[in-house]
């Protein structure tokens, strides 16, 4: 391979890795142990040099690939033979410790962007109600240990330098509503009651918090969050698989960030829609009993 298209392949991949990782050139430059000078000159189209062998060994340090990949001598850049690898398994009990290893993994993401697909409702706003309804009946969560963390995670997301992205489907929302699926025992007035907490609050916490909605006909997702560069962590039952690869994260991320360009509502309109559900189950739930 000649050397300008060594040059070339290792600016664009180094371009590649800046970007998945979620960091500013500054940050990333100080993570490499080089000034923003040295990063610019690596990234100018114009450049025709590699830089020193210490600097691409911490480059693949950071950004956890392989120096042959970013030098165009392979294909492949996370030495990743099987997901389990590179992931650890958490198994919550009654005294929820996944509860606080969720706690300190938002806050070693304070900074960056958070990308969210909740479970059900985003566990920031939901209301106590709420969060007892679904587990209450649970035989290892306790209650008390989600309020805990939904009041913790609103708390993150009313500070200033926050940035979260939740998405799901509108058609889950929708259900929620109107007391279908896993809802259907779920009391009429606390349905509502959480249709208003969370239109307050979704118009209170934006932009820093910001809600999409796609179309589940469409697209899929099983729930997960990939927290900034540092980790994402997939939701599968009782237990998180937990990767720090960076080459995970770049997946899941750009999973994610299909999901926003695929969503039917911005976060305004799903204010919007919000609103939109809660006149209609109301007016609905008050016909019913003149048509009994």
């Amino acid at each position: 391979m000649h050397r300008n298209e060594t040059v070339e392949i290792f600016r664009a991949r180094l371009v590649e890795v800046i970007e998945g990782s979620g960091m500013s050139r500054s940050e990333f430059a100080r993570r490499i142990g080089a000034d923003r000078s040295t990063l610019s000159q690596l990234l100018a189209s114009d450049s025709t040099r590699l830089p020193r062998a210490e600097t691409i060994a911490a480059i693949a340090g950071v950004a956890q690939v392989s120096v042959d990949w970013l030098l165009g001598l392979s294909a492949k850049g996370q030495l990743s033979t099987d997901v389990l690898n590179e992931a650890v398994a958490i198994e919550p009990g009654s005294a929820s410790p996944a509860d606080e290893r969720l706690k300190g993994w938002h806050s070693e993401a304070a900074g960056y962007k958070i990308r969210y697909v909740p479970t059900t409702l985003p566990d920031l706003l939901k209301t106590e109600e709420v969060i007892r309804y679904e587990y209450v009946q649970h035989d290892t969560l306790e209650p008390e240990g989600r309020i805990e963390y939904a009041e913790a995670r609103l708390a993150y997301s009313r500070r200033p330098e926050t940035d979260m992205e939740a998405c799901s489907s509108y058609q889950s929302l929708a259900q929620f509503v109107r007391g279908e699926g896993q809802w259907q025992d779920l009391a009429f007035d606390t349905r509502i009651a959480q249709l208003e907490s969370m239109i307050r609050l979704l118009d209170e916490l934006y932009p820093t918090f910001r809600w999409f909605l796609f179309d589940i006909r469409k697209n899929y997702s099983v729930p997960l969050t990939v927290f900034g560069p540092q980790r994402a962590a997939i939701y599968i039952g009782d237990m998180y698989l937990v990767s720090t690869s960076q080459e995970h994260i770049r997946v899941l991320t750009g999973h994610f960030d299909n999901l926003i360009r695929a969503a039917v509502m911005q976060p305004p309109e799903v204010i919007e829609y919000l609103e939109r559900l809660l006149r209609e189950v109301t007016v609905d739930h008050r016909a019913k009993p003149m048509s009994a």
